[in-house]
């Protein structure tokens, strides 16, 4: 009996895994999108948020059954419980490339970024999608050296959101203020995306360590 139940464990990782994959993958085409200006990349991007929608669904009602039949306790109860955050900041990240695909839709078939910005996104999808990547590895090892690494790269990516308001306020930025606010509101999507992969990071730390790391500033 208890094989079956670390077996039902080990399936909430898989799940939570696969969707970290999900997530990745979805930020990474939004983001390709959003370079080339790719209306067929940006709808199945949209399309195929209900996948991560459902499987954050089945997430929450295999760590409920979990909880209710079996009485999970220290290492295993939080497991359960990082499951359950994990789902909805996975859910979260998903809605978050939608909406970067939703944005190329939206302004299709013009270009939603002027090409001095571009470059700038190309490296914050990049980072947003190896953060995904990492959650993924943590909660497979919860490994504290991942989250020193998510860290970091968070960092990096907190980094360009804030200097772009700078570029943003330059008195000589010449492309109009819809632009402006289209490119705020993109760059904070893909800050958002990667506190959410550094939060299951940490959370997937705590499973393993019983301590809950402090944000790094």
């Amino acid at each position: 009996m208890r094989d079956i139940y670390h077996d039902r464990l080990d399936h909430l990782v898989d799940r939570l895994v696969t969707m970290c994959q999900l997530a990745a993958d979805a930020m990474r085409d939004a983001t390709a999108a959003l370079m080339t200006c790719d209306l067929t990349a940006a709808e199945r991007v949209i399309a195929d948020d209900r996948v991560v929608d459902m499987a954050r669904s089945t997430c929450e009602s295999d760590a409920h059954l979990l909880l209710a039949l079996q009485a999970p306790v220290a290492g295993d109860l939080r497991l359960v419980i990082m499951a359950m955050h994990a789902a909805d900041s996975l859910e979260r990240m998903g809605d978050l490339a939608e909406h970067v695909a939703e944005t190329v839709r939206r302004r299709y078939p013009r270009q939603v970024l002027p090409a001095t910005l571009r470059p700038r996104f190309a490296a914050m999808g990049g980072i947003a999608v190896t953060l995904a990547e990492n959650a993924a590895t943590a909660l497979r090892t919860r490994d504290p050296a991942i989250l020193a690494a998510a860290d970091e790269a968070d960092g990096e990516l907190n980094d360009l959101h804030r200097s772009l308001f700078a570029i943003l306020e330059y008195q000589d930025w010449a492309y109009g203020a819809g632009a402006a606010v289209d490119a705020a509101q993109l760059s904070q999507c893909y800050e958002r995306f990667g506190d959410h992969a550094v939060s299951i990071a940490r959370r997937a730390t705590f499973v393993a360590t019983g301590t809950m790391t402090r944000e790094a500033s």
